[in-house]
């Protein structure tokens, strides 16, 4: 809903713009084509926003699969947040690395295929959550891109707030 009012707005803005530059121009006709550029430009952007949006599921411990959306270069920490995914306690630090409640446990072969590789401070912040696994990485330190479309990942039983040790 944001992004369509963002581009709903950002027309409005256009438009307001080419009326603009149409009553200050001599009365040489130049509306036309500058509404078809507009018209381009708008439909092109839409096309681009909707290439951008990631599909994720979050699968609770329970077997519940939440599914969820965000932008490619999102965080997976963002998306619960934007998306309002009903995690309890996560993401309690709001991903400055001081906690370990955005963990998350990705399948190997999805894990294999993340762009980075876990860093010295989430490693020890992985250290302190409960259920470790070798495919546990941090929501907060996983930045969306267009190939994780479609990602499942698993949300622990259990959360552990390494800020309260």
């Amino acid at each position: 809903m944001t992004v369509i009012n963002t581009i709903r707005n950002s027309a409005r803005l256009t438009l307001r713009n080419i009326w603009l530059r149409n009553s200050l121009a001599s009365s040489n006709n130049n509306s036309s084509s500058l509404t078809t550029n507009f018209t381009r430009t708008f439909s092109l952007g839409l096309a681009l926003r909707q290439q951008d949006v990631v599909n994720i599921t979050f699968v609770r411990a329970s077997g519940e699969k939440i599914k969820a959306s965000g932008k490619v270069g999102d965080s997976l920490l963002d998306v619960v947040v934007n998306s309002n995914v009903d995690l309890d306690g996560f993401g309690a630090c709001e991903g400055t690395l001081t906690c370990s409640t955005c963990h998350l446990i990705f399948k190997t072969n999805d894990y294999e295929k993340l762009p980075d590789k876990p860093g010295d401070e989430e490693l020890d912040m992985l250290d302190l959550a409960y259920d470790l696994t070798d495919t546990s990485r941090l929501g907060c330190q996983i930045n969306l891109t267009k190939d994780m479309d479609g990602l499942e990942v698993h949300v622990p039983a259990t959360i552990n707030d390494a800020r309260a040790a």
